[in-house]
């Protein structure tokens, strides 16, 4: 299943190896959930591992990276006449958004707020969905194959449209 992680959910996975989030890790690793990456938002991640505020070394930094690209697919960015997105209030954001759409993403796992205020007013219905990481879980959790039956309206996980 294609989803698409933002920064601060890669900095919890990768650099700060949030147990919390252990189940989302696996699901990636072991390919039940595809990572979705553009170069903007690779780049995104790359720019914000260098921070001072995290403190880490050149080497931390291309652990991070490494470990992310190894698992993750690189979308380039659709010309072509594609479905509407809403405006995110955060611009920075707005890639995120675009990847999950190019990218035919089921997720957008973020913990932004700007993000998640779209997720409420349902404007991306019949895209992907927008969770926060403790969502995710439970969609793990829950079993993959709920999410498409709740993408489709409808919460019966033998539905299998996507």
């Amino acid at each position: 299943m294609p989803v698409v992680l933002d920064t601060n959910v890669l900095l919890s996975l990768y650099v700060f190896r949030d147990s919390r989030y252990a189940a989302i890790r696996r699901a990636l690793e072991d390919g039940r959930w595809s990572a979705l990456t553009s170069d903007a938002c690779f780049n995104e991640y790359r720019r914000v591992l260098a921070y001072p505020l995290f403190g880490l070394d050149s080497n931390s930094q291309t652990s991070a990276l490494d470990s992310y690209a190894a698992i993750a697919s690189c979308i380039a960015a659709v010309s072509a006449m594609t479905a509407p997105l809403p405006q995110c209030a955060d611009r920075d954001d707005q890639k995120f958004l675009e990847l999950a759409r190019d990218g035919g993403a089921a997720l957008l796992v973020t913990s932004d707020k700007a993000l998640l205020r779209l997720a409420r007013r349902e404007r991306l219905h019949g895209l992907f969905r927008i969770v926060t990481p403790d969502m995710a879980l439970g969609l793990i959790a829950a079993g993959d194959s709920v999410i498409v039956g709740m993408e489709n309206g409808t919460s019966d996980a033998n539905s299998h449209t996507r």
